[in-house]
């Protein structure tokens, strides 16, 4: 009886043995079997067998060729079973993998996931996403309000008048008063004295506007529970003060109903002059029969200025004879 008992231990080793998968792990041979370690070892005894056993199979100790080639394949095997059982996590997915030999696909795909997977913390890499992309779009947003700025100084309006209040602050020398002394000033002093007081007297909004810490993505994901609550409490008031009570909408409150008729951004609203924002207040088209009414208006003027612009009507009478779909027959 204890004869079969020790039989059947030694086919169910065999077999486990025989079931260690190719190209995963230690292959064919058994982890804890090439540490000369159970699988009750803990991590010290690993480390101990480990060192000693690396000390005896390290290529340098061995001096002949084939016993270099053959202590160099073992010591390989060791680094590789002890970086596999050293470790929690791998030696539970290796555990298992003993335990239940017939689910191959199981085995592959926790092998190779964990040696695919990046071992970076995914919350760094999220962190330094983010500030990566915060940086690009506080340097893009600095570059192109310089690109209005030096824009708007090559503006014969804009520059003139950027000179004359130069010129009262005393920034720029006023040389059409006569005098025994006059102040000369570079070509680029003068140009940095005109961007300076353009910058600082001319207010540009929409997408060129001056650049904001609070606008970065990093800022904006940090003040987000502030800025829904606001957004929550705007929606509730909005439909409080004009839904339930029919209050009267105030002058921002209709450029909002008029900007959304428009269907445009914040940015690009807020660089319309005044005076167009005022002209549409007029119209009160914040009711939407009269934006549709003045929208039609506006269709009507621009087929008009179409058909009397000269080069519209040649490109008309093109595509009239030449255009795109004309069919034409060769007679020849």
């Amino acid at each position: 009886m204890l004869l079969l008992k020790v039989v059947a231990a030694l086919l169910g080793l065999m077999g486990a043995d025989a079931m260690l998968l190719e190209g995963i792990y230690c292959g064919k041979k058994n982890c804890y079997d090439v540490l000369e370690v159970t699988r009750d070892s803990t991590k010290s005894e690993l480390a101990k067998s480990y060192r000693k056993l690396a000390r005896k199979y390290h290529p340098d100790m061995h001096r002949g060729k084939e016993e270099k080639a053959v202590a160099e394949e073992q010591f390989k095997a060791l680094a590789n079973a002890y970086e596999i059982l050293k470790d929690d996590e791998s030696r539970i997915d290796y555990d298992y993998m003993l335990d239940n030999p017939d689910e191959y696909y199981a085995h592959y795909y926790r092998y190779y996931r964990r040696r695919v997977t990046p071992k970076v913390d995914v919350r760094i890499v999220i962190v330094a996403a983010i500030s990566i992309i915060s940086i690009v779009q506080y340097y893009s947003a600095w570059q192109r309000y310089d690109s209005a700025i030096t824009y708007f100084s090559t503006v014969p309006k804009y520059r003139n008048r950027a000179q004359d209040i130069a010129k009262q602050e005393g920034l720029l020398p006023d040389n059409s008063k006569r005098g025994p002394k006059r102040q000369k000033t570079s070509k680029d002093q003068m140009e940095a004295i005109i961007k300076k007081v353009i910058e600082d007297k001319m207010d540009i909004k929409g997408a060129y506007a001056k650049p904001k810490l609070s606008d970065v993505v990093w800022v904006q994901l940090i003040i987000f529970p502030y800025t829904a609550a606001i957004y929550l409490y705007w929606h509730a008031s909005w439909f409080w003060r004009h839904t339930v009570l029919k209050q009267p909408y105030s002058d921002e409150e209709k450029l909002y109903i008029i900007r959304k008729h428009f269907k445009m951004g914040q940015h690009q609203f807020d660089s319309q002059e005044e005076e167009r924002k005022q002209e549409l207040l007029d119209r009160k088209l914040w009711v939407k029969e009269n934006f549709n009414e003045w929208f039609e208006e506006q269709e009507e003027i621009t087929k008009k200025q179409l058909a009397e612009n000269n080069r519209h009507k040649q490109y008309r009478r093109y595509m009239k004879t030449k255009g795109v779909g004309r069919m034409t027959f060769d007679d020849s």
